[in-house]
């Protein structure tokens, strides 16, 4: 395994579309990584289940909050849209942290890894423990994925969120 590098990441942009619907980029691609930017947030709102087999996963619902140019959000947890959309290929896995403004800022976000075959407009959480709250600008650069070159290709990603938002 390896990470990728800035050039690693910006063949497989042009090549083969890794990643499309980016705000700018050359400011988005780091050294090894890829910032994502915030398009959309939502509340969450109501229980959740998850299950062994997913035949009774039931997602939370969410409201969408709407807004202009910027957002400001209290203490507590919300799911947000990232605006690229992510075509990882067999040989690639995706994991992602925070920018660290946000760490530095008493905010987390919560994700999962990117499987190789994912492809979709990811959404992730984020949970606001700053008393004050945050207030975050559309397209603010919140999360850098890191890409991981797999020893071989595998299987492609085949659960329910392959195609999400696009």
């Amino acid at each position: 395994m390896c990470v990728l590098s800035k050039d690693d990441i910006r063949k497989l942009i042009v090549e083969k579309e890794l990643i499309r619907g980016y705000v700018d980029l050359e400011v988005q691609l780091q050294p090894n990584g890829f910032d994502c930017t915030l398009q959309k947030v939502f509340r969450i709102k109501g229980d959740c289940k998850v299950d062994f087999d997913n035949s009774e996963r039931k997602l939370a619902e969410v409201e969408e909050i709407v807004f202009e140019n910027w957002v400001f959000l209290q203490k507590g947890v919300y799911r947000v849209r990232l605006n690229e959309v992510l075509k990882i290929p067999n040989d690639l896995i995706a994991i992602a942290k925070p920018r660290s403004t946000l760490a530095r800022s008493g905010v987390s976000l919560i994700t999962a890894v990117w499987d190789a075959g994912y492809e979709g407009r990811s959404e992730i959480g984020l949970v606001v423990h700053n008393e004050s709250g945050i207030w975050l600008k559309r397209n603010a650069r919140i999360v850098q994925l890191i890409f991981i070159k797999l020893c071989r290709g595998t299987e492609s990603y085949k659960g329910i969120y392959l195609g999400e938002n696009i």
